[in-house]
């Protein structure tokens, strides 16, 4: 679930204007016709990834008041401050190691890197002396604009390149698993069916057939989901290599994902999705056209966070936590960050009404607050649970 730019009225947008990639577009049908229809799987790998025309490959950034849709890092730095405090609880339980890696996928332009160094600066936290930041993106221009942010904010002797050598430290991904390519199934007379990508002359179009691979059945059947007759759904397979491949060289520290999900039990309840989750996302609209925009708009469906577990712990992992983002934003810290901004003679009324309004986004549970947090541990010691997850109750905006 992407949200818009915000409560502000934003002129109406002609997305009549966004177009498509067309040569993409040609790639897609090319493969469609020499090999027929593809799944689902392969055309969103294609219309988010594909080097010369994926909607993620493209030169400029697309979160952000002028992009797509609105992730937290974008709401406002306070939400990057309460990760810092997190980041340097876990930090403190590990015995302090230095240097302490923070890997990030999905790392954008830098917006929540920088929040997080800038939040332990402010907090004069002496892991701002450890860390060292490594940003992981599909393309290299994303890197370099990361690294040229973080620089003109004073922080470029913490970047480092990432690498394959154990570290200590945090992988961290902000809404990166939702754009997990998925495939598509539905129950249609008794019979699981997966919805794959067919040409209809020059069109873009559904087609019905049996799965193309049993991992799909074997999916469900692991995580006791039936579906309903006439249910649609979606099924991300890569969840499991995401993260074999994200934790190979974390020897020991967290993985830590904050996303939109449900644990399978709830992702698939036909009562409440009964047409799965996929949803397509251009110029802070949502819609359900997903053959539209193709490499121009975003595609994302929930992440499934029994999928997520089981991968967690085939790769070696213990559960450290799991919470809203609501609770775990207020547990870290938040209300204490609101009133010091508040009490700041350098705050403006502008200044404080900006906080207010993210900070009442980013807690609602029908909006941000309503996101899953999620941590995983490798040689993490025992003990309490950190701040973030421990906190339990209504949070206030």
């Amino acid at each position: 679930m992407r949200l818009s730019a915000g409560f502000r009225r934003e002129p109406p947008v002609d997305l009549e204007t966004v177009g498509e990639d067309a040569g993409l577009v040609a790639r897609i049908r090319g493969e469609i016709g020499a090999n027929g229809p593809m799944t689902f799987a392969r055309f969103m790998e294609l219309a988010l990834y594909d080097p010369d025309g994926g909607y993620y490959r493209a030169a400029e950034a697309r979160p952000g008041r002028a992009g797509d849709f609105l992730t937290a890092p974008e709401a406002h730095p306070i939400f990057g401050h309460a990760i810092a405090r997190q980041l340097a609880e876990a930090w403190d339980r590990l015995g302090r190691p230095d240097p302490f890696v923070v890997r990030e996928h999905g790392a954008g332009t830098g917006s929540l890197a920088e929040a997080i160094l800038r939040g332990l600066a402010a907090d004069a936290s002496p892991l701002l002396e450890a860390i060292r930041y490594q940003a992981i993106e599909v393309d290299p221009r994303r890197v370099d604009s990361f690294a040229s942010r973080l620089s003109a904010a004073g922080h470029g002797s913490v970047i480092e390149p990432a690498d394959a050598r154990p570290v200590a430290g945090v992988v961290l991904a902000n809404e990166v698993l939702d754009a997990l390519p998925v495939h598509r199934v539905a129950r249609r007379d008794g019979r699981l069916l997966e919805r794959l990508v067919a040409l209809e002359g020059e069109t873009l179009v559904d087609a019905w057939a049996d799965p193309t691979t049993p991992d799909l059945a074997a999916r469900l059947a692991a995580e006791a989901v039936d579906l309903a007759e006439g249910q649609d759904a979606e099924i991300c397979l890569g969840i499991g290599p995401w993260v074999e491949d994200a934790v190979a060289g974390l020897a020991s520290g967290l993985l830590l994902v904050i996303d939109y999900g449900a644990a399978a039990g709830d992702l698939y309840d036909p009562a409440r999705r009964p047409h799965g989750t996929l949803r397509a996302y251009v110029r802070h609209r949502v819609h359900d056209d997903v053959y539209r925009h193709v490499g121009r708009q975003d595609l994302t469906a929930h992440v499934d966070l029994t999928a997520l577990e089981h991968a967690a712990e085939a790769a070696g992992l213990v559960a450290v936590g799991s919470t809203t983002q609501a609770e775990f934003l207020v547990g870290a810290g938040v209300e204490s960050l609101l009133r010091a901004s508040q009490a700041d003679p350098a705050t403006t009324i502008q200044d404080y009404v900006e906080l207010r309004s993210a900070l009442m986004r980013l807690l609602d549970p029908a909006a941000m607050g309503g996101f899953r947090v999620v941590a995983y541990g490798r040689g993490w010691p025992d003990g309490p649970a950190l701040a973030g997850f421990a906190y339990r109750g209504p949070a206030r905006g």
